[in-house]
């Protein structure tokens, strides 16, 4: 049982880090695009990258429950709450840069379901700004929390193999 926690621990994790490093990889070819372009092409990433998302809290819980099957104290229990900080971390930065940044560029779009619900979730409460935002400054804001989250994702899988490893 513990085998198979395991493997599934590092396959959701490895699906969060690998929606993350996608974007992160994206960054040179997205900055060089117009903002015509940029809008154009911003909305394809919601309906597969939303699906995908699941993975992010989804790995958390697992890594979490991981560590309660691990020896107290021992260097695989360590290595997995150090990997389970990073998940944190990597959520952490979706929530406080990337999402708000998601809102603007979606706000003309009219979603349905689950996406229209979790696209309109807010856990800081933050008001709408009224003033049009320069568009490069949300551009960044959004690439480059993303190179942040592959950071984060990539740290935590590689804490997580090695505690599975060792």
């Amino acid at each position: 049982m513990l085998g198979a926690l395991e493997i599934l621990t590092v396959l959701v994790v490895a699906v969060a880090m690998a929606l993350a490093l996608a974007h992160a990889l994206e960054l040179p070819g997205k900055l060089r695009l117009t903002k015509a372009q940029y809008l154009a092409v911003q909305p394809i990433y919601y309906p597969g990258f939303t699906i995908g998302g699941v993975a992010e809290p989804l790995g958390l819980l697992l890594t979490l429950t991981l560590m309660f099957f691990l020896p107290w104290g021992s260097v695989p229990f360590w290595l997995a709450a150090a990997a389970f900080l990073a998940l944190v971390a990597m959520h952490s930065c979706y929530w406080l840069l990337t999402h708000p940044v998601n809102n603007f560029w979606l706000k003309d779009f009219k979603l349905k379901g689950a996406g229209r619900g979790f696209f309109a979730f807010d856990p800081m409460h933050r008001q709408a700004s009224t003033s049009s935002p320069d568009w490069r400054a949300l551009r960044d804001r959004w690439e480059y929390s993303h190179v942040v989250r592959a950071g984060f994702g990539l740290i935590a899988l590689a804490l997580l193999v090695t505690a599975v490893a060792v």
